[in-house]
C-alpha cells in the first residue's frame, strides 16, 4: 500500500503532464510522418534508393543509440534542463529538415532530430515518475502516456498525408516547430526540475559501448528483415551483441556505471523491461503486415490506408487508463497476462482474413493495439514504480531502448516468416507459368507482383496478382500463429514473475531521497517546488 504521507499530484502537475505529452506525440509521429513524403523528396532532392533508406533510418538509429546516454545525462544535469535542450534541438532540426536542399542535408537533419528525440523521450517519462509519487496517479499518467505514444504513430502518417496534399514535403517537419516553442515557454513555468543529488562520474566509455552495442545490432536486424540474410549483416549483428556483452560487464563492475545496478535490485524492474520488449516485438510484427495488407492486398491508396489505420487507435485511448483502473482492483500480474491474451486473440482474428477482409482486419488491429497498450502501460508503471526517483531518467531510457529492440526484432522475425511463406507459395503456383526473371520479381514483393501483373494480358495478370495476394495473406496467417504463441508465453511469464508484486516505489534506506534540483538540501525532498524559482 502507498504511504498516506506520500504527496498527491494536483492541478499544476497534471497541467505540466499535458505539456509533457507534446514532445511524446511529436517524437512518435516522426517515426511515421515521412511515409507519404518519400516520392516528393526523391523528386525534389534526387535521392537515391540508398539515401531514401537513410532518410528514414538516420532518425531511428540516432534515437535508439542515444537513449541510454541521454537518460543517464538527464539524471545528472536535470531532466527539465535536458528536455529544454532537446526541444530546442528538435525544433531547430525540424526547420533544417524542412528547408534541406539536398538528400545529404536531409539525412543530417533527420539524425539531429533523432538526437533531440533521444533527449525528449526519457526526460518526459522520468519527469512523470518524479511528479506523480502516488501509485494510482502515476499508473494513470503512464497509461495516458502509453496511449498517446501509440496514437502519435498512427496520427503521424495521417497528418503527413494531409499536409502533403496541400503543401510541399517540408511542411511535415514544420508541424514540430509550434509545439516545441510552446514546450520551451511552458515547461520552465510548469515542470519542476529533478536530478540525482549524487550522480557519480559520467562514464564516457559506457557511452561508446552502448552506442556500439545498439546501433550495429538494430542495423543488422533491420537489414536482414528488409533484404534477407548475408554474412556482412550477420557480422554486424554479432559485433553489436559482443559490444553489448562488454557494456553489461562494465555496468556490473564500474563504480560510476551509466546504468546503476541499483535499478535491478527489484525483480519487477527487469521483468518490466523484458515484458515491454516482448509487447513491442508483437506490435511491430503486426504493423509490418497490416500496413502492407491495406495498401498492397486491398489496394488502398496511402492516405486512404492511413485513415483506415487510425480507426483501431480510437480504442487505444481508453485501453491504458482502463488497465490502470483494473490493476488497482486485481493483481496487476493477471491484468498484464490478460493484455497478452487479448493481443494473442487479436492475432487469432487475423487467421480469419482473406484478400478482401477490411472490417475483420481493422477489428483485429484494434484488439491487438488494446492488448499491447494494456501491457505497455502496466509494465512501464511497474518498472518505474520499482525505480528510485533519482534514477528515473536511466530507467525510462532502458524501457524505451527495449522497445526499439523489440520493434526491430519483431519486424525482422515476423517479416522473415511471412516472406518465406509468400515466396514458397508464389514459387509453387507460378513457376510453371512465368519466366524466371518475372517470377523473381513477383517473389520479391507484392509491389513487384502488381507490376508484373500489369504487364500481362487479362486473366493472366489477374491470376498472378491473386496468387501473390493469397500468398501474402497466408504468410500473415503463419506469422500470426507464431505471434500468438509468443504472446501466450508472455502471459504465463507475467503471472510467474509478477504475481503478488506491489510495485511500491524503490527507495533504499541507505540512499538519500532525491532532492529537486532547485531546492536547498535542508528542505524535505517530498515538498513540491514551484518551477522556475
Amino acid at each position: 500500500m502507498m504511504n498516506p504521507s506520500t504527496p498527491r499530484a494536483g492541478r499544476r502537475e497534471w497541467t505540466a503532464f499535458t505539456v509533457l505529452l507534446l514532445p511524446l506525440l511529436l517524437v512518435s509521429m516522426d517515426t511515421s510522418v515521412l511515409f507519404f513524403a518519400v516520392p516528393a523528396i526523391t523528386r525534389d532532392l534526387g535521392a537515391s534508393s540508398t539515401q531514401q533508406l537513410w532518410i528514414f533510418d538516420s532518425y531511428a538509429f540516432a534515437l535508439a543509440g542515444l537513449l541510454m546516454t541521454m537518460g543517464s545525462l538527464g539524471d545528472r544535469i536535470g531532466r527539465r534542463k535536458l528536455l529544454l535542450l532537446g526541444a530546442a534541438a528538435f525544433g531547430t532540426a525540424s526547420v533544417a529538415a524542412a528547408y534541406a536542399q539536398s538528400a545529404e542535408m536531409l539525412i543530417a537533419a533527420r539524425f539531429m532530430l533523432g538526437i533531440g528525440g533521444a533527449t525528449l523521450m526519457p526526460s518526459t517519462m522520468g519527469l512523470v515518475r518524479n511528479m506523480f509519487r502516488d501509485d494510482a496517479q502515476r499508473a494513470k499518467a503512464v497509461g495516458i502516456w502509453s496511449a498517446a505514444m501509440a496514437g502519435g504513430i498512427a496520427l503521424g502518417s495521417v497528418l503527413g498525408g494531409v499536409m502533403l496534399k496541400h503543401f510541399w514535403w517540408g511542411s511535415v517537419f514544420l508541424l514540430n516547430v509550434p509545439a516545441m516553442v510552446l514546450l520551451l515557454v511552458c515547461a520552465p513555468l510548469l515542470v519542476p526540475e529533478f536530478k540525482d543529488p549524487r550522480p557519480g562520474r559520467f562514464d564516457l566509455p559506457s557511452v561508446v559501448l552502448s552506442m556500439g552495442a545498439v546501433l550495429p545490432t538494430i542495423y543488422g536486424i533491420k537489414e536482414m528483415a528488409a533484404d534477407g540474410f548475408s554474412v556482412p549483416r550477420l557480422l554486424c549483428l554479432l559485433a553489436g551483441l559482443a559490444l553489448g556483452v562488454a557494456f553489461v560487464r562494465r555496468q556490473r563492475g564500474g563504480r560510476s556505471a551509466m546504468i546503476s545496478r541499483e535499478l535491478f535490485r527489484d525483480r519487477a524492474f527487469g521483468a518490466g523491461i523484458g515484458l515491454n520488449t516482448l509487447a513491442m516485438f508483437a506490435m511491430m510484427g503486426s504493423s509490418y503486415f497490416t500496413t502492407q495488407y491495406l495498401q498492397s492486398v486491398l489496394g488502398k491508396g496511402p492516405l486512404e490506408a492511413a485513415l483506415w489505420g487510425t480507426l483501431p487507435s480510437l480504442a487505444v485511448g481508453a485501453a491504458g487508463p482502463l488497465a490502470t483502473v483494473a490493476a488497482q482492483r486485481v493483481d496487476r500480474a493477471y491484468v498484464i497476462a490478460t493484455g497478452f491474451v487479448i493481443t494473442a486473440a487479436g492475432f487469432a482474428l487475423l487467421l480469419g482474413t482473406d484478400a478482401s477482409s477490411l472490417t475483420l482486419t481493422l477489428i483485429s488491429c484494434a484488439v491487438i493495439a488494446c492488448g499491447i497498450v494494456t501491457v505497455a502501460a502496466l509494465v512501464s508503471d511497474l518498472a518505474l514504480g520499482a525505480t528510485p526517483p533519482e534514477k528515473a531518467g536511466s530507467a525510462a531510457a532502458l524501457l524505451e531502448t527495449g522497445q526499439e529492440f523489440g520493434g526491430a526484432l519483431g519486424m525482422a522475425v515476423f517479416g522473415t516468416i511471412g516472406m518465406a511463406v509468400y515466396r514458397r507459395d508464389v514459387s509453387d503456383s507460378l513457376s510453371p507459368a512465368l519466366p524466371h526473371g518475372e517470377l523473381d520479381t513477383v517473389r520479391e514483393t507484392l509491389t513487384g507482383a502488381a507490376a508484373v501483373a500489369g504487364r500481362l494480358p487479362g486473366r493472366s495478370g489477374e491470376a498472378v496478382l491473386s496468387v501473390a495476394r493469397d500468398g501474402f495473406v497466408h504468410g500473415m496467417h503463419v506469422a500470426a500463429v507464431g505471434a500468438a504463441v509468443v504472446l501466450l508465453a508472455g502471459a504465463v511469464m507475467s503471472v510467474r514473475l509478477l504475481r503478488g508484486r506491489a510495485a511500491a516505489p524503490a527507495a533504499p534506506a541507505e540512499e538519500p531521497a532525491e532532492v529537486p534540483a532547485e531546492v536547498p538540501a535542508e528542505v524535505p525532498a517530498e515538498v513540491p517546488v514551484a518551477a522556475g524559482r
